[in-house]
Parts: C-alpha cells; structure tokens; sequence
C-alpha cells in the first residue's frame, strides 16, 4: 500500500467522523484529570427482604462495554504493600501482561481515565495516593488509539493527598558475593486539580565473579600450565552498575473548562562495568608441543559503559464540541559509549616460542597495553498522538462510541564503532491513524431486547507508513456477550502488517569473538566468533490472530472472577532471532554456519532471519479473589464504592451517558444484617488477595522456510537455549490487617525437551521443572505502636526473600550430566536473595 493511498484512507477516515459528529448527541463534560469526585450511595429493601446497596462509581472509572480482568479498591492496593505505582504495576504483572503473545509492549496507562503521554508521570508516586486500580483487556486498548496487543491500567488518583517519602534499600544473595543499595526521595501534592511530583533516585550494585560461583570454564580457555590466573576470576555473571534518576512531574486539570495539562521531565544516568576474560595465548614449540597460556591477571578484559538519557513528555485534554480529545507527545535523547578492551597482540609470543627463545610453559613477558575500542551511540525519539473520542449516536441500545486517532513517530539511531568500517545512522519517520467503534446491540440497562442479555460489536481499521519500509494495514472485529450480570464472553480477531524494528533491519555488523556457545548439532560447548547486526532483507510480517474469552463472577464466592481464554496466532514473514543452533536451522541456513574440517563450530551469524510461517495456540486460565476477615460492626446502607458491571462508552464515568445523562450506580445485595462496609480495610478488619494465572501451550510450531523443515517446538525442536514448557504458572497472594502484611509471588515453569541429533549422537537435553516462591512481609510501625504523631508514623520496614527455596533450574543429557553451557549458577546466579527496605513517608 502506497502513501498516497494511506492519506486517502486518512482522508476518508476524517470526513466520516465528521459526518457523525453533526449527528444529536448528549453533553459529555470532561473528567477532571487532578483528582475524582465521589458520589454517593444509598440502600433500600428489596425483594425477598434484601438489603440493596447502591454506590455511585468513582468519577474516572472507565465505562466499557468488557469486564475488567482486575479491581483494586483503597484497602487491595493497602494489602500489596508497595512502595510506588511501579512496584504495584509489578506485583499485579500477571494481570497487566497481555495474553495475545506478541508482545504488544507495556500496559497503556490512564490517570483517571484520560490516556497519558509517559508513566514516567507516575510511576514514583506513592500507592497511598491511589483511590482505585482497573485492568481492563486488550480490546479497550483500541478505544485509545493502540492495538488490541496490551491490556489497559486506569489509575484512579485521589482527590487531595500530599506527602514526602524516603525510602532506602539494601539487598543481597544469601550466598553472599555482590550486593544492592538504593536511595530515593519522593515528593508529591494532589490539590484542587493539580499535581506536583518530584522523585530522586540512585541505586548501586556490586559486581559478582564466576569464581565466587565456581563456574566450570569452557574447555580452550584454560590454562594448561598450573600457576597461570583463573578466567573465572575475571568474568563477571553480574556488572558492576551505578544509576541515577531524577524526575519532574506536574500536572494541572482546569475544572471548569474540563481540559487538562501534563509535563515530564526525566534524566536517568547508568554506570556499567563488567569483565571478559583474560588473555590467552595457544604456544607451540619448535618441537611440536602446544600449551595454551592465559596471562593478564592484573589488567583483565574490561567492557566499561556510561550512558545518559533526557526525557519529556506532555498531554492536553480538552472538550471539542461533545467529545474529548487527548494529544500527548513524549520525546527523549540518549547516549551511550561503551569501551570494549581489546585484546593484546600475542604474535610476538608465538613467533618467540616457534624460535625456541620462549619456553611454552615458563614465564610469559608483559605485552603493552593494546587500548580499547569505542562503541557509541545515540537514539533520538519522538512519540506523538492525538485522540477524539465520543459517542455522536444514540441507538435503541445504547451509545455509540468511536475513536479516531492519528500519530507521528520519529526515531534516529546513530553509532559509531571502533570495530567496524562504517559509521551507521538509521532513521525511520512513522505515520498512523485509524479509528474504532463499538455499537450496542442489545442491552439489558437499556432495556432493549434484555431477554439476549448485552451485546456489542466493535471493529477497527488503521495504518501506517514506514520511511524505510513503506505502508501498512491491520483491522480487528469484535463480539462482546453479557448473557447475565456476572458473565461476560468475548471474541475478537486480529488482522495485522508489522515491520520489523529498526535496529532489527539497520544495526551495523559487529564481530565478538572467543563467545560460547552452545552446539545442539555436536552437543558441546565452543568458543566460536559470533556476527550480530542487523539484516536489511528482512519482511512484513502477517499476523492473524484469534482470541476468545469468558470471564465469570462466581455467584458462590464474593468478589471472586474465574477467566479463562483461547489464543491462537498465525504468521507469515516472521522476524525473529536466531534460533538455536539445530541440525534443521543450519541445514536451513547453512550459509551462517562456519566449521572447521573436524566439523567444529568456529563462526555463527546469529543476525535476525526470517521465518516462512509460524502458528501457536494456548490457554490462559485465571482466578482472582479478594475479600475481608475478621469482626465487622453491622452497618447497612454503607456499600463498597465501585460499579460491577460495565455497559456503555469508554470514558470516564463522570461524563453524562444514557439517556437521562445520569452516572450508572452499582448495586450489592445481601440478606439483612449482614453488613456492608464502606471499603474494605477501613474498619480494623483484615484483607486478603489471591490472584492466579495457569497457561498451557497447545501448540507452538515454525515453518523455517518453503519447502524446508517444520519445527515443533513443543515436541523438543529448538527455537532458543531453552526448551519451550508446556505448563507455566504465576500466582500473587497475601493478606494485611493491622498494619502488618504478608504477600507471596510464585512462577513455575514446566518440564521441556530439545531433541539431540541422531547424525552425530548428540544428546537432547532435559529441562526440570521450576518452582520458585518469592516473599514480602512489611510493617506499618506507627499504626503497630498506635503511635500517631513523631517519627514512627508513616514508618515502615519491609523484608523480602526471593526464591525462598533457592530454586534453580536443572540442564541435563541423557546421562544425567550438565552441560557447561546450563551450570544452575551460570543461569541464576543470584540463588535466594534478601533485602531490606525502610520506608518514611511525612
């Protein structure tokens, strides 16, 4: 597709908006991005001698016509015991993680419910300042200008809050080795609509050896002469690393105009230092005899990195006529050198020891210094888009509702490399629009046809145009089923074109050489000269996806939803990295290969390569609960602010809908005298959450080229250094009352399978299955003092524990043994990992 057919579409997009915007429509009024209003509720006796708790929903709650995948009130995000919206967005990963398989990229993040340009706006905010968290699912994406590829996290803020926050970190291994610390300042005031945050942080982690590890080293990089240094004493697992940030966030929201305005600023500073190796040296005598030496012990092979980034970003919010449109912009400049040791001129030691003047295994003269190379670059990007989004038409349903979009992207990559010949700048300049609607059906709030339960269809068309690789389509279909209040069902397709990264198609050539690497052809491991770069030949990939859901709010079990959902993908031209090292993928591309005559892996090309076609299917099942222990004084007509059901346009729910223009209220029932509170927490009960997330892979399987071989990952083909599992499972938990907290994180990750190689009686390798269990127990010392004034309130001291079990994954062949490439500490060597936390908030 050509340009000139992209603005033509662009074109046709804009006048049919135009065409319905002159269409009636109700007044919309622009939530106010500062903070949220909160109305009230009441209750009354319903039949059958219930109470009925009605409680307006928090202004800034999303109106969608799907279920949230999660909620967190006040008292959820209280129990988490986070220190920051970053450490919450973490400890809530599987839920925000998008289930599609493509790797759509971080979560789109609103602030009450308007979109943002950056979440480096809030990321260091404090989680107290939280009222409300939804998760929504990939399909509300659309509505705000992004592909159905990441899920959607509205942040609800609350409406005046101010506190200073420092907090100071200190970790480690049990086994010892390296440590971590970390230092950081928070400021931040929420008033009259305004927002003002400051963060100062700078983190320091030690460097640890393979020698603190024993790490076994691969064979022709050891000494064959006892006396000569260790090379596990001068490889790092883990660099050295200093950073620092600081960050600037304000915003404003003009209440009476219903616009809003944002601004970051970010500066982030990384300081990185790692070692190599030694030297080495293979000598032979006139003799014949061969000793390979390694020397350099007191100035061993360093990469040191220094790299300095700038970030801004901004939004507006305004009404334009009866919708709302949202521009953000977000643009930032990094640098990076990095100095790579070279290594030192051994010729002269090899022409010494031919000659007989050097005795191979006797003492080796120093050799002058052979410098370092320089590799740096830098990365210019701009990041931009404007949303209008609004519900021009009003069906027997319901509201019609439709995004328009349209985005600019700039990105420049510069580098310069000692080692390489030319110099390199790529540039790619971005052009996308696109728009979505969703159109009620049929609608049991509305009233019509409510004997089918709720149902609307959504769709989505959109494209791009690539400076350096030309234009491109995608277009979704959706249905979304409310047979009952608490069952919603969902289908959505994908059609997509997707170009491969810039530096996937443009990053300069770049030999390193002496790396291991593992031959699943031979079975070993070798040091072998490794090409990385970019491949310019590389194609538009094809994607079609599928993907089903079902998400239940179980009648038995309050505020507990089961989830369960069928993805299937389908892909032609797919970029990817270079696989493992197969006899299928090198009889495909034979050309990367290098072997020696012995058949000795001695160069590998592990640019990307394209595959011809790929097909995956999985099920993502979910279970996600929470609640309150403990006496609770009876109080009725108080109900849990927070709608539970979702039918109408996505914006927030302080705008007018319907077609009273009234907000929707949530209704809970329960017999009488049993007593609802007013937020869970509140009111010296405990609280608890359990949030699991089990996958199984159905299918995974790679079609590497026409007419070549098909690799079914599942069944043992390797894809990568790992075997692809079956099973995987991430589990989130914990429990708080009284200012005391415990929360507990899990991962398995099945059994898997690389098959070995008959030809030359290579072994498969067994992956063991791995289950690992991380724990934070946290303090709130003020409230366990009663202490409401002096230094310990808003104290809190936090203890964590990672891989409680010392989990570590077991590599084997056939004969029981590892491989040197899957040594247990060369693939964790962190192990089990404890830490400290101090928090004071004022």
């Amino acid at each position: 597709m050509t340009l000139k057919n992209c603005l033509m579409l662009g074109g046709c997009l804009a006048l049919a908006w135009s065409s319905v915007a002159t269409a009636q429509v109700s007044p919309v009024s622009s939530a106010a991005q500062g903070g949220q209003n909160v109305l009230s509720g009441d209750s009354e006796i319903g039949p059958d001698n219930e109470i009925v708790v009605r409680a307006e929903r928090l202004r800034g709650q999303l109106n969608v016509e799907q279920a949230p995948v999660l909620e967190l009130n006040e008292a959820d995000i209280q129990a988490v015991g986070a220190n920051s919206i970053a450490d919450l967005i973490t400890a809530i990963g599987p839920q925000t993680s998008s289930s599609r398989g493509r790797g759509g990229g971080p979560p789109v993040f609103l602030v009450n419910g308007i979109r943002i340009s950056s979440f480096r706006e809030l990321r260091s905010y404090p989680p107290e300042a939280v009222a409300k968290v939804e998760v929504m699912p990939e399909e509300v994406a659309q509505k705000f200008g992004f592909p159905p590829d990441r899920r959607v996290v509205n942040l609800i803020l609350k409406e005046d809050y101010s506190s200073r926050e420092i907090e100071l970190e200190f970790e480690a291994p049990d086994r010892g080795g390296y440590w971590r610390n970390e230092q950081e300042f928070t400021l931040l005031t929420i008033n009259n609509g305004a927002r003002l945050n400051l963060n100062l942080e700078r983190g320091e982690e030690s460097l640890l050896g393979e020698a603190e590890r024993d790490i076994a080293q691969t064979p022709g990089s050891v000494s064959d002469i006892v006396g000569d240094p260790d090379q596990a004493r001068a490889r790092s697992l883990v660099p050295k690393l200093t950073e620092y940030e600081a960050t600037l966030n304000w915003a404003k929201a003009f209440l009476e105009s219903g616009s809003s305005l944002s601004f970051n600023a970010t500066y982030e500073r990384e300081e990185r230092s790692s070692l190599s190796g030694l030297d080495s040296v293979l000598l032979t005598a006139a003799d014949g005899s061969t000793a390979l030496r390694t020397f350099g012990e007191d100035n061993p092979l360093r990469v040191r990195s220094n790299s300095d980034s700038f970030s801004s970003a901004g939004s507006w919010t305004m009404p334009v006529g009866r919708f709302q449109m949202t521009a953000t912009a977000d643009a930032s400049y990094s640098e990076s050198r990095n100095k790579i040791d070279r290594r030192a001129d051994t010729q002269p030691l090899i022409d010494a020891a031919l000659a007989g003047t050097l005795a191979i295994d006797g003492a080796l003269p120093e050799l002058p210094d052979a410098g370092f190379d320089v590799a740096d670059r830098r990365t210019i990007v701009s990041s931009n888009k404007v949303t209008l989004q609004g519900s021009p038409l009003l069906l027997p349903a319901g509201e019609l509702t439709t995004t328009v979009d349209l985005g600019f992207d700039w990105r420049q990559i510069e580098a310069d490399d000692t080692r390489t010949l030319d110099d390199s700048k790529l540039t790619r300049r971005r052009l996308e629009g696109g728009a979505s609607v969703a159109i009620p059906l049929t609608s049991t709030r509305e009233g019509f046809l409510d004997a089918l339960g709720s149902f609307t269809a959504n769709a989505s068309l959109g494209f791009e145009d690539l400076s350096d690789f030309g234009s491109l389509m995608d277009w979704t279909a959706g249905l979304n089923w409310s047979p009952w209040s608490n069952l919603d069902l969902q289908a959505t397709y994908v059609w997509r074109e997707a170009a491969p990264s810039l530096s996937d198609l443009g990053n300069p050539r770049v030999e390193t050489f002496n790396v291991p690497v593992f031959d699943l052809v031979n079975g070993e491991t070798v040091l072998a000269t490794v090409i990385s770069g970019g491949n310019p030949d590389l194609l538009a990939e094809t994607q079609r996806d599928w993907r089903f859901s079902a998400n239940w709010d179980l009648p038995f079990w309050e505020n507990t939803r089961l989830s369960a959902e069928y993805i299937r993908n389908r892909s032609r031209d797919v970029t990817s990295a270079f696989p493992a090292l197969s006899a299928e993928v090198e009889a495909a591309f034979s050309d990367r290969v290098t072997r020696d005559a012995a058949g000795t892996l001695v160069a590998l090309d592990r640019r990307p390569v394209t595959f011809a076609r790929t097909r995956s299917e999985r099920l993502v099942f979910g279970l996600t609960t929470r609640g309150s222990f403990g006496q609770l004084a009876t109080r009725p007509g108080a109900g849990e602010r927070g709608g539970a059901r979702r039918d109408g346009p996505a914006r927030p729910s302080g705008q007018s809908e319907g077609r009273e223009g009234q907000a929707p209220s949530a209704e809970r029932r329960g017999p009488p005298g049993n007593p609802v509170a007013s937020g869970f927490g509140r009111d010296g009960r405990g609280r608890y959450f359990f949030n699991l997330t089990h996958t199984i892979e159905l299918t995974n399987e790679i079609l590497i080229a026409e007419g070549g071989p098909q690799l079914d990952v599942l069944d043992g083909d390797a894809q990568g250094d790992f075997g692809q599992a079956r099973h995987s499972s991430r589990l989130e938990a914990g429990i708080f009352r009284d200012g005391m907290g415990f929360r507990l994180s899990g991962n398995y990750t099945g059994k898997a399978r690389i098959n070995g190689n008959l030809a030359t009686g290579a072994s498969p390798l067994f992956f063991d299955d791995l289950l690992r269990f991380d724990v934070r127990v946290f303090a709130d010392i003020g409230r366990l003092t009663g202490t409401e004034s002096g230094f310990l309130k808003g104290f809190r001291i936090s203890l964590r524990a990672d891989n409680v079990f010392d989990g570590q994954r077991r590599v084997t062949d056939q004969n029981g043994d590892t491989p040197l490439r899957y040594q247990p500490l060369l693939l964790d060597p962190v192990g089990r990992y404890l830490g400290v936390d101090f928090r004071k908030v004022f």
